[in-house]
């Protein structure tokens, strides 16, 4: 008990460092990068191109079946296992600059999306395309936390949880084409 006591302490004190930092224009900001991965939107917009050229379809393929894992093992099991309540939950309407997501906090299920494409696109793109996934899903993760809407421990697992479904699905997509 006492480990998730000092956890639980840390993330509340992030939660605070972060809180003073809120600017006009990073607000913004962040709630453009929050709102850009909601439903995986700009991930799904990612994987079109990926989709339509021939050269490149098993990656857009591998990019679906890795958001589909993510979404599978973050949203449908581990939240409703987990059960955690989300850091605005606890905060003043006044304080709060996105609406109150309705479903738990852990693990974040926009930094898991955002991190299952960066575990395919490490293992299947170059980095000129690698790069600019990675600082968008970095900045997704953070924008979470910013938003008050996740805890550091709920983005850090998404990220985990999500560059293993990445990761994951490239070894499962190559068994199944050698298959």
């Amino acid at each position: 008990m006492f480990m998730f006591g000092r956890i639980k302490n840390i993330d509340n004190r992030v939660l605070e460092k972060i809180g003073k930092i809120h600017k006009p224009v990073l607000n913004k900001i962040m709630i453009v990068a929050s709102r850009s991965a909601n439903i995986g939107f700009i991930w799904w917009m990612v994987c079109i191109p990926f989709l339509v050229h021939p050269d490149w379809r098993l990656t857009g393929l591998n990019f679906v079946l890795a958001l589909a894992i993510a979404h599978l093992m973050g949203e449908i099991i581990i939240k409703h296992i987990v059960k955690r309540v989300r850091p605005c939950h606890n905060l003043g309407d006044d304080e709060q600059l996105i609406d109150r997501p309705r479903f738990y906090s852990f693990p974040s299920g926009h930094t898991t999306a955002s991190f299952a494409v960066v575990g395919v696109a490490l293992l299947r793109c170059r980095l000129i395309t690698f790069l600019p996934i990675l600082v968008l899903a970095i900045l997704i993760g953070f924008s979470r936390i910013y938003l008050r809407v996740h805890y550091l421990t709920d983005v850090i697992a998404g990220m985990i949880l999500g560059l293993c479904c990445g990761i994951g699905s490239v070894f499962l997509m190559s068994a199944l084409v050698s298959a």
